[in-house]
């Protein structure tokens, strides 16, 4: 189990675009495995190759225990009606927003064995999928959010 360090809002590597990966070999489903461990390990529900300072396009996401995704240079294909939602981050403790998103989306990219995956994903893998790819794209939720949420709406809603 490899766990790694998560990097905070503030560090420059959240703001740039991430690179393409272009050779899929040990390392890159060393990071794969690292990441689910240190998204397991952080009790969240996805994460991009940046929040822990790899910038290159990968992310992963768990919306139910046990169904883990794994994509390679992910892109959003299609996107299809329109949502809001609560929405936060492991790179950004303890704040939350509403984001609106879409209802559903259409992502391509590749798995860890090179082939390549077309998923079609609505509701919360669907806005899990964009929040991680917004990463890639070195955007935060914070900058998509229509209003943050008060300390005390979180503890009312939960």
């Amino acid at each position: 189990m490899g766990i790694r360090n998560l990097i905070e809002a503030g560090d420059p590597v959240l703001r740039y675009p991430a690179g393409k990966v272009k050779n899929i070999d040990g390392v890159i489903k060393r990071i794969l495995q690292d990441m689910v461990d240190t998204m397991n390990q952080a009790e969240g529900i996805g994460l991009a190759a940046p929040q822990v300072g790899i910038s290159k396009q990968i992310i992963v996401a768990e919306p139910v225990k046990g169904e883990v995704v794994k994509l390679i240079n992910p892109k959003i294909s299609n996107m299809e009606g329109q949502e809001s939602g609560i929405e936060g981050c492991l790179s950004i403790p303890g704040v939350y927003g509403e984001v609106i998103r879409a209802k559903q989306v259409m992502v391509e990219g590749l798995d860890e064995n090179e082939d390549l995956v077309h998923l079609e994903a609505e509701g919360m893998l669907a806005r899990i999928l964009q929040h991680e790819i917004d990463h890639l794209n070195g955007v935060l939720f914070t900058d998509k959010a229509t209003r943050l949420l008060d300390p005390d709406e979180i503890k009312a809603e939960g």
